[in-house]
Protein backbone atom coordinates (compact mmCIF):
# COMPACT_ATOMS: atom_id res chain seq x y z
CA UNK A 1 0.00 0.00 0.00
CA UNK A 2 1.54 3.39 -0.97
CA UNK A 3 1.03 6.03 2.40
CA UNK A 4 -2.14 7.21 3.47
CA UNK A 5 -3.06 10.34 2.58
CA UNK A 6 -3.43 13.21 5.12
CA UNK A 7 -7.00 14.26 6.73
CA UNK A 8 -7.33 17.58 7.80
CA UNK A 9 -7.45 17.41 12.13
CA UNK A 10 -11.70 17.89 11.26
CA UNK A 11 -11.46 14.86 8.70
CA UNK A 12 -9.87 12.32 11.42
CA UNK A 13 -12.29 13.21 14.26
CA UNK A 14 -15.23 12.25 11.49
CA UNK A 15 -13.01 9.20 9.85
CA UNK A 16 -12.78 8.04 13.79
CA UNK A 17 -16.99 7.36 13.58
CA UNK A 18 -17.54 6.72 9.87
CA UNK A 19 -14.60 3.56 10.55
CA UNK A 20 -16.46 2.37 13.33
CA UNK A 21 -19.79 2.77 12.12
CA UNK A 22 -17.84 0.87 8.88
CA UNK A 23 -17.14 -2.16 11.10
CA UNK A 24 -20.87 -2.36 12.49
CA UNK A 25 -21.82 -2.84 8.37
CA UNK A 26 -19.68 -5.66 8.07
CA UNK A 27 -20.12 -7.94 5.08
CA UNK A 28 -22.82 -6.63 4.09
CA UNK A 29 -21.07 -3.75 2.29
CA UNK A 30 -18.48 -4.81 -0.95
CA UNK A 31 -19.20 -1.83 -3.38
CA UNK A 32 -18.72 2.08 -2.37
CA UNK A 33 -19.24 5.20 -4.42
CA UNK A 34 -18.29 8.53 -2.28
CA UNK A 35 -20.21 11.78 -3.80
CA UNK A 36 -17.77 14.29 -3.36
CA UNK A 37 -14.56 12.50 -2.87
CA UNK A 38 -12.35 15.89 -2.58
CA UNK A 39 -8.40 14.75 -2.90
CA UNK A 40 -8.74 11.01 -2.17
CA UNK A 41 -7.89 11.66 2.00
CA UNK A 42 -10.79 9.47 2.43
CA UNK A 43 -11.39 7.59 -0.69
CA UNK A 44 -8.03 5.78 -0.27
CA UNK A 45 -8.86 4.37 3.20
CA UNK A 46 -12.54 3.04 1.79
CA UNK A 47 -10.40 1.47 -1.54
CA UNK A 48 -8.67 -0.65 0.53
CA UNK A 49 -11.74 -2.76 1.79
CA UNK A 50 -13.76 -1.76 -0.87
CA UNK A 51 -15.04 -1.63 -4.11
CA UNK A 52 -14.31 1.55 -4.42
CA UNK A 53 -15.24 4.54 -7.13
CA UNK A 54 -15.16 8.64 -6.27
CA UNK A 55 -17.29 11.11 -7.42
CA UNK A 56 -15.73 14.64 -7.80
CA UNK A 57 -16.99 17.62 -9.49
CA UNK A 58 -13.86 19.89 -9.03
CA UNK A 59 -10.86 18.79 -11.73
CA UNK A 60 -7.79 19.87 -9.42
CA UNK A 61 -9.18 17.47 -6.62
CA UNK A 62 -10.48 14.87 -8.71
CA UNK A 63 -7.11 14.58 -10.38
CA UNK A 64 -5.49 14.61 -7.12
CA UNK A 65 -7.86 11.88 -5.89
CA UNK A 66 -6.93 9.97 -9.07
CA UNK A 67 -3.59 9.66 -8.34
CA UNK A 68 -3.67 8.98 -5.03
CA UNK A 69 -5.49 5.92 -5.78
CA UNK A 70 -3.67 5.41 -8.96
CA UNK A 71 -0.26 4.96 -6.57
CA UNK A 72 -2.44 2.57 -4.14
CA UNK A 73 -3.35 0.60 -7.27
CA UNK A 74 -7.21 0.24 -6.69
CA UNK A 75 -10.38 1.86 -6.68
CA UNK A 76 -11.41 4.86 -9.38
CA UNK A 77 -12.53 8.44 -9.90
CA UNK A 78 -15.66 10.19 -11.82
CA UNK A 79 -15.21 13.51 -12.84
CA UNK A 80 -18.78 14.89 -12.03
CA UNK A 81 -21.37 14.94 -10.11
CA UNK A 82 -23.53 11.80 -9.40
CA UNK A 83 -25.04 11.74 -12.63
CA UNK A 84 -22.09 10.90 -14.47
CA UNK A 85 -21.97 7.62 -12.88
CA UNK A 86 -23.23 4.91 -15.36
CA UNK A 87 -26.89 4.85 -15.53
CA UNK A 88 -27.47 1.27 -14.37
CA UNK A 89 -24.70 1.25 -11.47
CA UNK A 90 -25.89 0.55 -7.71
CA UNK A 91 -23.50 0.02 -4.75
CA UNK A 92 -23.93 -1.26 -1.26
CA UNK A 93 -23.00 1.85 0.43
CA UNK A 94 -23.41 5.16 -0.63
CA UNK A 95 -21.18 7.76 1.41
CA UNK A 96 -20.33 11.63 1.10
CA UNK A 97 -18.79 13.25 3.96
CA UNK A 98 -19.48 17.44 4.09
CA UNK A 99 -21.12 17.65 0.89
CA UNK A 100 -25.05 17.82 1.35
CA UNK A 101 -24.97 21.65 2.85
CA UNK A 102 -23.15 22.62 -0.32
CA UNK A 103 -26.53 21.54 -2.18
CA UNK A 104 -29.12 23.62 -2.03
CA UNK A 105 -32.16 21.43 -2.68
CA UNK A 106 -30.72 18.94 -0.18
CA UNK A 107 -33.97 16.42 -0.44
CA UNK A 108 -33.30 16.37 -4.10
CA UNK A 109 -30.41 15.01 -3.80
CA UNK A 110 -30.58 12.62 -1.18
CA UNK A 111 -33.33 11.30 -3.50
CA UNK A 112 -30.75 11.00 -6.50
CA UNK A 113 -28.41 8.95 -3.99
CA UNK A 114 -31.28 6.56 -3.14
CA UNK A 115 -31.36 5.58 -6.88
CA UNK A 116 -27.89 4.64 -6.41
CA UNK A 117 -28.21 1.70 -3.89
CA UNK A 118 -29.38 -1.60 -4.24
CA UNK A 119 -32.48 -2.54 -2.12
CA UNK A 120 -31.09 -2.84 1.57
CA UNK A 121 -28.23 -0.46 0.81
CA UNK A 122 -26.79 2.10 3.23
CA UNK A 123 -26.13 5.98 3.06
CA UNK A 124 -23.23 6.94 5.50
CA UNK A 125 -22.99 11.24 5.46
CA UNK A 126 -21.27 14.08 7.48
CA UNK A 127 -22.76 17.71 7.62
CA UNK A 128 -21.91 20.88 9.94
CA UNK A 129 -24.19 20.55 12.67
CA UNK A 130 -26.47 22.82 14.52
CA UNK A 131 -27.55 25.68 12.50
CA UNK A 132 -26.82 28.49 15.12
CA UNK A 133 -23.39 27.94 14.67
CA UNK A 134 -23.39 29.40 10.92
CA UNK A 135 -20.56 31.73 10.47
CA UNK A 136 -17.77 33.26 8.31
CA UNK A 137 -16.59 29.88 7.43
CA UNK A 138 -19.45 28.30 6.31
CA UNK A 139 -20.19 31.59 3.39
CA UNK A 140 -16.36 31.04 2.61
CA UNK A 141 -16.80 27.62 1.34
CA UNK A 142 -20.22 27.33 -0.01
CA UNK A 143 -22.73 25.90 2.75
CA UNK A 144 -26.13 26.78 2.49
CA UNK A 145 -27.23 25.36 6.00
CA UNK A 146 -26.03 23.20 8.91
CA UNK A 147 -28.24 20.71 10.27
CA UNK A 148 -29.79 19.52 13.60
CA UNK A 149 -30.05 15.33 14.59
CA UNK A 150 -33.87 15.68 14.42
CA UNK A 151 -34.10 18.17 10.93
CA UNK A 152 -31.76 15.20 9.50
CA UNK A 153 -33.49 12.33 11.05
CA UNK A 154 -36.80 14.08 8.98
CA UNK A 155 -35.40 14.94 5.72
CA UNK A 156 -33.54 11.31 5.66
CA UNK A 157 -37.29 9.57 5.95
CA UNK A 158 -38.73 12.26 3.40
CA UNK A 159 -35.70 11.02 1.20
CA UNK A 160 -37.26 7.31 1.34
CA UNK A 161 -34.40 5.89 3.50
CA UNK A 162 -35.28 4.24 7.23
CA UNK A 163 -33.77 3.12 10.17
CA UNK A 164 -31.65 6.41 10.78
CA UNK A 165 -29.05 7.09 13.33
CA UNK A 166 -27.85 10.46 13.74
CA UNK A 167 -25.04 10.70 15.89
CA UNK A 168 -22.67 13.99 16.61
CA UNK A 169 -18.59 14.08 16.65
CA UNK A 170 -15.90 16.69 17.02
CA UNK A 171 -16.65 17.68 20.85
CA UNK A 172 -14.40 19.22 22.62
CA UNK A 173 -11.58 20.11 20.12
CA UNK A 174 -14.16 20.70 16.80
CA UNK A 175 -15.19 23.77 18.31
CA UNK A 176 -11.58 25.35 18.47
CA UNK A 177 -10.88 24.44 14.79
CA UNK A 178 -14.13 25.62 13.94
CA UNK A 179 -13.31 28.88 15.55
CA UNK A 180 -9.93 28.92 14.11
CA UNK A 181 -11.66 28.56 10.44
CA UNK A 182 -13.97 31.07 10.95
CA UNK A 183 -10.78 33.65 12.26
CA UNK A 184 -9.62 32.89 8.82
CA UNK A 185 -12.52 33.44 6.79
CA UNK A 186 -13.17 36.89 8.51
CA UNK A 187 -9.58 38.29 7.60
CA UNK A 188 -10.05 36.33 4.00
CA UNK A 189 -12.24 38.79 1.34
CA UNK A 190 -11.48 36.97 -1.82
CA UNK A 191 -14.40 34.43 -1.47
CA UNK A 192 -16.62 37.32 -1.20
CA UNK A 193 -17.03 37.49 -4.75
CA UNK A 194 -17.22 33.95 -5.81
CA UNK A 195 -20.78 31.94 -6.84
CA UNK A 196 -21.66 29.28 -4.17
CA UNK A 197 -20.79 27.36 -6.94
CA UNK A 198 -16.65 28.55 -7.13
CA UNK A 199 -16.78 28.15 -3.51
CA UNK A 200 -18.05 25.00 -3.36
CA UNK A 201 -15.73 23.97 -6.50
CA UNK A 202 -12.67 25.31 -3.93
CA UNK A 203 -13.88 23.63 -0.73
CA UNK A 204 -12.24 20.54 -1.20
CA UNK A 205 -8.54 21.87 -1.51
CA UNK A 206 -8.81 24.43 1.00
CA UNK A 207 -6.67 24.30 4.47
CA UNK A 208 -5.74 21.16 3.14
CA UNK A 209 -2.29 19.67 4.92
CA UNK A 210 0.61 18.47 2.99
CA UNK A 211 1.70 15.22 2.14
CA UNK A 212 4.33 15.54 4.65
CA UNK A 213 2.79 16.49 7.51
CA UNK A 214 -0.44 14.01 7.47
CA UNK A 215 1.38 12.24 10.73
CA UNK A 216 1.21 15.50 12.60
CA UNK A 217 -2.62 15.58 12.38
CA UNK A 218 -3.50 12.00 12.84
CA UNK A 219 -0.68 12.40 16.08
CA UNK A 220 -2.58 15.83 17.37
CA UNK A 221 -6.42 14.30 17.02
CA UNK A 222 -5.89 11.35 18.54
CA UNK A 223 -6.25 11.61 22.10
CA UNK A 224 -9.45 13.50 21.03
CA UNK A 225 -10.80 10.65 18.89
CA UNK A 226 -10.82 8.81 22.05
CA UNK A 227 -12.09 11.91 24.55
CA UNK A 228 -15.55 12.56 21.84
CA UNK A 229 -16.45 9.00 21.41
CA UNK A 230 -18.34 8.88 24.76
CA UNK A 231 -20.44 12.11 23.60
CA UNK A 232 -21.47 10.77 20.41
CA UNK A 233 -25.20 10.32 21.28
CA UNK A 234 -25.35 13.94 23.37
CA UNK A 235 -25.63 16.34 21.06
CA UNK A 236 -22.06 17.92 21.35
CA UNK A 237 -19.85 18.52 18.87
CA UNK A 238 -19.46 20.22 15.83
CA UNK A 239 -20.43 17.75 13.05
CA UNK A 240 -23.40 14.98 12.70
CA UNK A 241 -22.78 11.65 11.05
CA UNK A 242 -26.13 9.81 9.52
CA UNK A 243 -26.28 6.60 8.54
CA UNK A 244 -29.43 5.53 7.46
CA UNK A 245 -31.07 1.87 4.96
CA UNK A 246 -32.35 1.89 1.90
CA UNK A 247 -35.95 0.02 2.22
Amino acid sequence: MSPSPPLTMNAWLRYDLVRRLLRELGPEVASVVEIGAGEGGVGVRLARRYDYVGVEPDPLACAQAAERLRREGRGRMVCGDVSALDPDATFDLLCSFEVLEHVEDDAGALVDWRRRLRRGGWLLLSVPARPERFGAADRMVGHYRRYDASRMTELLGLSGFVDPVVLTCGFPLGYALEAARNTVARVASSHESQSMEEKTAASGRKLQPPEQLGWLTAAITAPFRLVQRPFLASGLGTDLVALARCP
